[in-house]
């Protein structure tokens, strides 16, 4: 029999708590540092048309390669899923893609040249605060 922690869902806002925590002041410090205003959160700061162009091309394509994916692995036995059809990779995938043409757009079109340096500083922290989360099993919390 399976027991289940009655210390998971704390545990598990907690640790999102603390690399969101993480995520902001690593980037607010950048930002300061490198004198670059400040993005507002969970909105679109699109550079120009072509990057939202681009950028909406990207998250559609990811859609319907999840949905092709899931598809896929669903067709599967469980123990046989292709682990680069998996949401979690696409989802890293997506978002390595998505920071990276902001990069790009902002090195090539921004007014303030820094900003694509937060940019990609920001992906490489979040990556390896990502990557550390899963390697330690989120902190050995688990």
């Amino acid at each position: 029999m399976y027991v289940v922690d009655p210390m998971a869902w704390p545990k598990l806002v907690l640790l999102i708590a603390i690399v969101v925590t993480l995520i902001y002041f690593f980037e607010m410090g950048l930002r300061k540092w490198l004198k670059v205003e400040k993005r507002t959160f969970f909105s679109y700061n699109h550079v120009n048309d072509k990057h939202k162009k681009l950028d909406w091309t990207i998250r559609i394509s990811f859609l319907i390669i999840l949905l092709i994916g899931g598809g896929i692995n669903l067709g599967r036995d469980p123990l046989e899923w292709l682990w680069f059809l998996e949401p979690w990779f696409l989802l890293i995938v997506l978002i390595v893609t998505t920071e990276t043409a902001r990069a790009f757009m902002e090195w090539k079109y921004d007014e303030n040249r820094k900003a694509f340096v937060v940019t990609l500083c920001q992906l490489v922290f979040t990556l390896l605060l990502i990557l550390t989360v899963l390697k330690t099993d989120f902190f050995w919390m688990l």
